[in-house]
């Protein structure tokens, strides 16, 4: 806060600002953490986390230094302020930290080989963007193997603007998809109605918030009161959202699969659906050409 003139870099952050948006990225951090845990030189690899890859605990397995791998997922979890492409395989990583194997130490590497081929990869912002916030859910249904708990992931839109991500592993098993579903949708909208409490600081005031999911029995228990035997197993504060939808505070709509961008943080991707989302969701090479 000391420093004057325009900000180029703060606590690894950097920042470009362009006359038609600003770039951000951490590249040089990135560059240290590859130096840091001797991975400067690998080979690198289209996408941080294996299709075919299932972390367990691998009881059996070959263990490795726990210290040395809990600092690797911390370094890793603090680069994903700006690099959410690897925040699914970074937050399955990290549930390994208490007793870490072999196998799980070889996925953690995997991610830096990723990011040995994109440590230039960063969130772009453009200037000229619409102040309309739009909301994505979606969900691994019983995704992981050990407890068979869902993944939820969300993210939301300002105009065509990252300005939120979220990947996290849910509480409780989930009786059907319908139900995880719900829950993922509940999470979202708490943090749509954040969102639309800080545009509204602004002086932004927005209602009818799409909220975008692509399970329709999770719809319609939005709308419908009666299904109980669906919903008998949510917990209860997972039904404000159905509160938000009846005032008008959000829209819950539905959305084809294709066009689910927050897939991104709820599952291993291949190569093309990996780089299909990524574009979407703005994050860019700063050494292409800015559009």
């Amino acid at each position: 806060m000391s420093m004057m003139g325009e900000l180029n870099f703060f606590l690894g952050l950097q920042v470009k600002q362009h006359k038609d948006g600003i770039f951000l990225n951490q590249a040089k951090y990135c560059k240290d953490l590859l130096r840091k845990f001797g991975m400067d030189k690998c080979k690198s690899i289209n996408t941080p986390f294996s299709t075919c890859c299932h972390l367990d605990h691998n009881i059996a397995g070959n263990p490795v230094h726990e210290t040395k791998y809990r600092g690797l997922i911390l370094s890793l979890l603090y680069l994903t302020a700006s690099r959410l492409d690897i925040m699914f395989a970074v937050c399955m990583c990290a549930r390994f930290q208490s007793a870490p194997k072999e196998s799980h130490f070889n996925a953690t590497k995997r991610i830096l080989k990723y990011l040995q081929g994109t440590k230039d990869v960063g969130l772009w912002y453009p200037g000229n963007i619409s102040l309309s916030l739009t909301g994505y859910s979606d969900l691994d249904f019983a995704g992981c193997k050990i407890d068979r708990k869902s993944t939820s992931g969300t993210c939301h839109l300002l105009g065509s603007s990252l300005i939120s991500w979220q990947c996290k592993k849910q509480a409780c098993v989930a009786l059907s998809t319908a139900e995880a579903e719900y829950i993922a949708a509940g999470s979202c909208c708490a943090q749509t109605l954040w969102s639309r409490q800080q545009l509204n600081d602004f002086g932004i005031l927005l209602n009818n918030i799409p909220l975008l999911c692509d399970n329709t029995s999770a719809i319609n228990l939005t709308k419908n009161l009666i299904m109980h035997s669906r919903t008998k197993h949510i917990e209860i504060r997972h039904h404000f959202l159905r509160e938000h939808i009846s005032n008008g505070t959000c829209e819950i709509k539905f959305i084809g699969i294709d066009l689910q961008l927050a897939d991104l943080f709820t599952k291993p991707l291949t190569r093309d659906r990996f780089k299909f989302l990524l574009n979407e969701l703005s994050i860019i090479n700063v050494n292409c050409p800015l559009q």
